[in-house]
């Protein structure tokens, strides 16, 4: 099978490697749609997970059941599934408390094991959920949707009228997109581009372009600020937009090195809270509940469907220019 690979730190190639078998209780999935992250080069940069070089990268992902192990009863070739990428020890204390993504040990396809940029991959059966007739293509989402639906929930108060999220890529929108089905009255989005602000208004959130005069109005303002653009500079500046009360999301990847500064007694004095949300918590089916919800307006996210090779070669670069989401699309 072809694959996309990192090779080692910060090498990438696209290579055959054998195609993959079952073991007793897996399945091999022949891939659909698999999504990049931000995460993908972290990883290859050595910066996120324990697993070693080589490695199949790619956790948001989606395909057809090829084969199944002989101990697999739930599934059956042909089931279209997506992957719940995260697999946990279930015996660590965050495992004991129900928040597997904050396992002390956490493991991931396309992290720490082989994961979804190649023509197959072979997944424990416990990591997939049936799709229905969703498109793989947005049934790839369910991965982000997820993670924004953690922020979502360790953050959310009924009170919130007001949020404002800083950065309109693809999981900044989902942000909103969340934020508005939990009953949030208004959201705006800011950022650097004009072309994504203006499909921030098409999706039905407010805009405002960072630096500009209208986002100065927004001083302590905000009873929700997310930082969902991973620049430190952002993240520092959370507080000056939160209301006396309110709450700021680090949801952004920052870089592992970065540090910010804070006053501890505006955050005591104005009695914020500041929180982290970090992966998915095995909350795919929701995910896909709130995917099917949205619709087609959601397809929107995703700019670019490309082959495996172009695929590798952005995770070897950079995303493409004024990119949103990007896929590999092998769907028929």
């Amino acid at each position: 099978m072809k694959a996309v690979t990192f090779k080692e730190k910060n090498r990438v190639g696209v290579d055959a490697l054998a195609d993959p078998k079952p073991g007793p209780s897996d399945v091999v999935l022949q891939v659909k749609a698999s999504g990049v992250c931000h995460t993908d080069y972290e990883v290859l940069k050595g910066n996120y997970g324990t697993g070693g070089f080589p490695l199949v990268p790619g956790h948001e992902y989606t395909g057809i059941i090829q084969d199944v192990g002989s101990e697999v009863t739930a599934f059956a070739v042909g089931d279209r599934v997506v992957v719940d990428p995260n697999f946990e020890c279930g015996s660590c204390k965050a495992c004991r408390r129900g928040w597997a993504h904050l396992c002390e040990n956490l493991g991931a396809y396309g992290v720490t094991k082989h994961g979804g940029f190649a023509e197959y991959s072979c997944v424990n059966s416990a990591n997939l959920h049936k799709l229905g007739d969703m498109t793989f293509s947005r049934a790839a989402l369910a991965e982000p949707v997820g993670c924004v639906l953690n922020g979502v929930d360790a953050v959310y108060a009924p009170w919130m009228d007001d949020a404002l999220i800083f950065g309109a890529g693809p999981m900044g929108l989902l942000m909103g997109l969340a934020l508005k089905a939990v009953g949030v009255t208004r959201v705006t989005v800011c950022d650097i581009l004009e072309h994504r602000l203006e499909l921030a208004e098409q999706f039905g959130f407010n805009a405002v372009a960072n630096g500009s005069k209208a986002l100065g109005d927004w001083h302590q303002r905000a009873d929700l600020v997310v930082e969902a653009t991973g620049v430190p500079e952002v993240a520092a500046d959370l507080t000056r937009f939160m209301t006396n009360g309110g709450k700021g999301l680090f949801f952004g990847v920052c870089p592992s090195d970065a540090h910010i500064n804070l006053s501890p007694f505006e955050v005591f004095r104005r009695q914020l809270t500041l929180a982290g949300t970090h992966s998915l918590n095995h909350n795919i089916p929701r995910s896909l509940d709130v995917i099917a919800a949205i619709g087609s307006q959601i397809d929107q996210l995703v700019s670019h469907k490309l082959p495996l090779e172009e695929v590798g070669h952005f995770l070897a670069t950079k995303p493409p220019e004024n990119s949103l989401k990007v896929q590999w699309v092998s769907e028929t």
